[in-house]
């Protein structure tokens, strides 16, 4: 009796065929030109992943490099408008903030094509000079603002402020130079004028549109594309492994992008050069004329000019990197050039390891295969898109985001810049995690808890939801257990009232227990007094605070946990029950060695599920207790939305929020390991 087996078509890709051997480590063997359709399709696929990967990634390179030399033209023209404006300004303010050295200066003050300039006097709210087209005819300057022109003095007002304030905080916090988009392109600065230490008025320059950067670089982008993909094209004839030539389009890969890299690299690094000698010929220039225009109307000399002070940013801090003669500082230039050099390889490394993992991905038939899988669960893969769209869109992009912010400093006044100049590092989780002060001795030798701190809020946080998941199973377990008895009269009435505090929406369940709970008018304290007691006042104290959201909380939870441990005693079958009795076993032998084990594969998800709830049950404390007092009774997620909305720290709200996100998920693993409850038996 013999036995057939079925042959496999040759070249098939389920084995070897004619032309096609096997490695000793299951790599396929290409034998060049003539291996047959195999070989060649291998091949084929190691050549398009390559095309695809570099192509692509050289196109993203060179996209950024675009975006990076427009990010540089646009520094340079808002630096030296920005040089404009405070030069302009210096002047000004040496001439008075009025008069007619104010209008000489900007009369004869250069300005580029397209660009306008006027000075507000706040005194008599005058537009005491102006070159913008429309301040032309009867409405030429000078000559008070009209009704219309009233967003021009509240500008000028705001910049004062922020001088004032800054000044009285003895810091920097709000920006003394303003910068917004004008609606037919361009931008419009506006700058305090300070006369003896007072703002008395405003310096406006709008600004032309900055004009388009090209792509640029499309020529070593094509060479970088073109030189490894013939080099690879020619070493697949020569190449008989499929994992070697695969190997070989990776080192192609990164040798194509590395040089296109390089050359990104010296082309960021001649751009910011070139914005500093840009930059320090507009100083140079603005100097020369500054001086000019003082000796020509007499206008004060004293304190001397300090034209490197007129390249500043929006705090009017200057940046450093020029002197007053308007040449380059080395240090300063070489640490901004390493400075753009470091992102710029951040990004391009990134990029090199996203587009290698696509090239080996593609050249060793992983996309093939997924391809045929898809083709061949086409129907359910299309029913579980649409989940799958909105779970990226609003589950895991937020959550990469959020995880992204917490590395960054990013704040309420930093909002506008890239996470990438924002970035910090682990700063914020040391700031948090290294932070071991919880309590101090005060000067009375009492101690001081320090109520700010993650460990003390951490601790806070544990033993409410401790209390709360021992009250909730308690109490649900006990009143399942009282509902589960046969023939319980109106037992479908108590299963409704009982279940009634969970249907509830629990923010209307916290406001009633917090007026409950009220001083004066509170029910509580009105019982109290009805027994002869005197009022408590809830709130003024950590302990009777807590109390009061533990039990509102407590009220809350017991439904889902009495709803949970019915369902799982209604399916022990009664039989078990009978056996226990005949065999003696009385009801605390019943219960201990038959329901509680019974019980255990319903309780424990349900108990870690409750954990994550109450660890996070943010509404009971912000709405009862308000954190009160003095952030005394906050949880870890209270703390964190208070960072961020309160205080406005977004990037440190972030790995507060990242760190309580490890916290359950850490917690989560090593229940659910220990306990096996949601495993198949």
């Amino acid at each position: 009796m013999s036995t057939n087996a079925p042959q496999q078509p040759a070249g098939d890709l389920g084995g070897p065929g004619p032309g096609v051997a096997s490695g000793q480590s299951g790599d396929v063997l290409l034998t060049g030109a003539n291996g047959g359709p195999a070989s060649s399709l291998r091949r084929g696929r190691v050549l398009g992943g390559l095309a695809l990967t570099l192509g692509l990634s050289l196109f993203l390179a060179n996209g950024l490099l675009a975006r990076a030399r427009e990010e540089r033209a646009v520094e340079r023209a808002q630096r030296r408008a920005g040089v404009a404006l405070l030069s302009l300004a210096d002047v000004v303010q040496r001439a008075g903030g009025t008069g007619d050295g104010v209008r000489a200066a900007v009369k004869d003050w250069p300005l580029p094509a397209g660009a306008s300039v006027r000075v507000i006097a706040f005194n008599g709210i005058r537009l005491e000079a102006s070159t913008f087209p429309e301040d032309t005819g009867d409405k030429a300057a000078p000559r008070r603002l009209s009704r219309d022109e009233k967003p021009l003095y509240d500008r000028g007002q705001r910049l004062r402020a922020a001088v004032e304030t800054n000044r009285e905080e003895g810091g920097a916090r709000k920006p003394e130079v303003e910068s917004e988009a004008r609606p037919s392109g361009g931008r419009l600065l506006s700058a305090p004028v300070e006369v003896d230490g007072t703002v008395v008025g405003a310096v406006e320059v709008a600004t032309p549109p900055v004009p388009p950067v090209g792509r640029g670089g499309l020529a070593e982008a094509l060479a970088a594309f073109l030189v490894p993909l013939g080099v690879c094209g020619g070493a697949g004839f020569l190449v008989r492994r499929q994992r070697v030539l695969a190997g070989v389009a990776a080192v192609l890969f990164v040798a194509g992008l590395g040089g296109y890299a390089v050359h990104s690299m010296r082309t960021l690094a001649d751009e910011l050069r070139g914005t500093q000698e840009a930059v320090g010929a507009e100083l140079r220039e603005r100097t020369t004329r500054a001086q000019a225009l003082l000796a020509a109307h007499g206008l004060r000399t004293e304190p001397p000019l300090t034209p490197a002070a007129w390249d500043a940013d929006s705090l009017r801090h200057p940046l450093g990197l020029l002197t007053d003669a308007g040449q380059p500082v080395e240090a300063m230039l070489a640490t901004r050039v390493a400075q753009v050099r470091d992102e710029a390889s951040r990004a391009l490394g990134l990029l090199g390891v996203l587009g290698l993992a696509l090239l080996l991905y593609v050249g060793l038939g992983g996309l093939h295969r997924t391809a045929a899988t898809l083709k061949e669960h086409r129907q359910a893969y299309a029913y579980i898109l649409p989940a799958l769209v909105g779970m990226l869109l609003l589950v895991f992009f937020p959550f990469g985001y959020g995880i992204a912010l917490s590395f960054t400093d990013a704040n309420l006044y930093n909002t506008h810049q890239p996470l990438s100049e924002l970035w910090v590092g682990l700063r914020n989780y040391v700031e948090i995690l290294g932070d071991f002060q919880i309590a101090r001795r005060a000067a009375d030798g009492s101690l001081v808890f320090n109520y700010l701190n993650f460990y003390y809020t951490l601790f806070f946080t544990v033993v409410w939801t401790v209390t709360n998941v021992a009250i909730g199973v308690t109490v649900g377990l006990v009143l399942a257990l009282a509902l589960n008895v046969p023939n319980l009269r109106l037992r479908p009435v108590y299963r409704v009232v009982l279940i009634l505090p969970w249907a509830m929406p629990n923010y209307i369940t916290a406001l009633i227990w917090k007026g409950m709970f009220h001083q004066q008018f509170g029910v509580v304290n009105q019982v109290i007094r009805m027994f002869g007691g005197q009022g408590v006042s809830w709130f003024d104290s950590p302990t009777t605070s807590f109390l009061t959201a533990l039990a509102t909380n407590g009220w809350l939870s017991f439904p889902f946990m009495m709803v949970v441990s019915l369902g799982a005693l209604q399916s022990i079958p009664a039989e078990i029950y009978e056996a226990a009795r005949v065999d003696g076993a009385n009801r605390w032998q019943q219960f201990t060695a038959i329901t509680l084990p019974a019980l255990r594969p319903a309780l424990v998800p349900a108990v870690i599920l409750s954990v994550v709830w109450t660890f996070n049950m943010f509404n009971i404390i912000f709405l009862v207790t308000g954190g009160d007092p003095g952030n005394s009774t906050e949880i870890l997620v209270t703390q964190a939305f208070k960072f961020a909305f309160q205080r406005y720290r977004y990037g440190y709200a972030a790995a507060y929020a990242t760190i309580i996100f490890g916290i359950l998920l850490l917690y989560s693993l090593v229940q659910n390991r220990v306990s096996r409850a949601t495993e198949a038996a």
